[in-house]
């Protein structure tokens, strides 16, 4: 009886050992840090998003160089300051100029992965704008001129600030750069402020 006492004493149960790490909150069998070992290759979804931002960040990009400077086809800035002025916006050429300054800019920075939230911004506002102001009584699809292509442009950009860049972006060496619910809100918040002050000039 004494033996057994003593063999099931608290003191001398068994428990699972961990080799420290020297910081980090857990290891893995190897000894080293979890978090170093969960960061430590880059993961098909980092490939995905480069990917997606990639794409979309350079087409937005090149979209607004055709409204500034007539690139790749584009009608130039003074063919769309005209354009923005037979929509209300006067002085045309200043908000096509700002319009293609958001593209240009908001697409470059999605596609870096640089100041995510922000750039998602630019997109979200520009876009806002074309549906309350052109294709929003167009109905749904592009083909009739609705917002289809606006929207798919909003959630794009509105999920990559959502989701964070990824591990291939310039943000990652940032706070912002793991994206959460207050960098969506901080992008669609000031995307729609941005859009709202401009529709109210």
């Amino acid at each position: 009886m004494s033996t057994k006492r003593i063999l099931n004493h608290p003191a001398l149960s068994i428990r699972p050992v961990t080799r420290p790490t020297g910081t980090g909150t857990g290891t893995d069998t190897g000894g080293r840090n979890a978090a170093t070992v969960a960061t430590a290759s880059t993961t098909a979804a980092d490939c995905g998003l480069l990917l997606v931002r990639l794409t979309f960040g350079l087409l937005m990009a090149a979209h607004g160089a055709q409204k500034l400077f007539g690139l790749f086809g584009g009608p130039g800035l003074t063919a769309t300051g005209k354009g923005f002025a037979a929509l209300g916006y006067r002085p045309g050429k200043f908000f096509a100029a700002v319009c293609g300054l958001s593209e240009s800019l908001g697409g470059l920075g999605l596609a870096l992965g640089l100041l995510t939230p922000l750039a998602a911004a630019a997109l979200i506002g520009v876009m806002i704008n074309a549906m309350a102001t052109v294709t929003g009584a167009h109905g749904l699809w592009d083909t009739d001129g609705g917002v289809e292509y606006s929207v798919c442009i909003t959630v794009v950009a509105l999920a990559v600030a959502a989701i964070g860049p990824g591990r291939l972006a310039v943000d990652r060496f940032f706070r912002w750069g793991t994206g959460g619910w207050p960098q969506a809100a901080f992008a669609l918040g000031l995307g729609g402020l941005a859009a709202a002050i401009t529709l109210s000039l």
